[in-house]
């Protein structure tokens, strides 16, 4: 059981990329799925959350401007990211947990698995 997280990349402010999370050795039909991310100096924050009944609930932060998604196997997840800004540089990481089985998407060490992570650099 695997998670691998891809898609990110060096973007001019404004510009957009989509990050994906593809799983391996399961699908994502009973879990839900978060990303998160880290800038140097800072703490891991949550970003967006994706529930196997496909609702969604996004970090203020990113409202408006990211989406996250299934894909129609339900193997893989996406986070598109629009308007991208300087400040969302940081290191984006995915992770799964079952779904209701957390209290809280934001919190980490509520997740069963992760995965690595990609780097999103937002400069001009």
């Amino acid at each position: 059981v695997q998670l691998q997280a891809s898609g990110g990349g060096l973007v001019q402010p404004g510009g957009s990329l989509r990050l994906c999370c593809a799983a391996s050795g399961f699908t994502f039909d009973d879990y839900a799925v978060g990303w998160f991310r880290q800038a140097p100096g800072k703490e891991r924050e949550g970003v967006s959350c994706i529930s196997s009944d496909d609702s969604t609930i996004y970090a203020d932060s990113v409202k408006g401007r990211f989406t996250i998604s299934f894909d129609n196997a339900r193997n893989t997840v996406y986070l598109q990211m629009n308007s991208l800004k300087p400040e969302d540089t940081a290191v984006y990481y995915c992770a799964a947990v079952v779904t209701g089985d957390y209290n809280d998407w934001t919190t980490w060490d509520e997740y069963d698995f992760w995965g690595q992570g990609t780097q999103v650099t937002v400069s001009s």
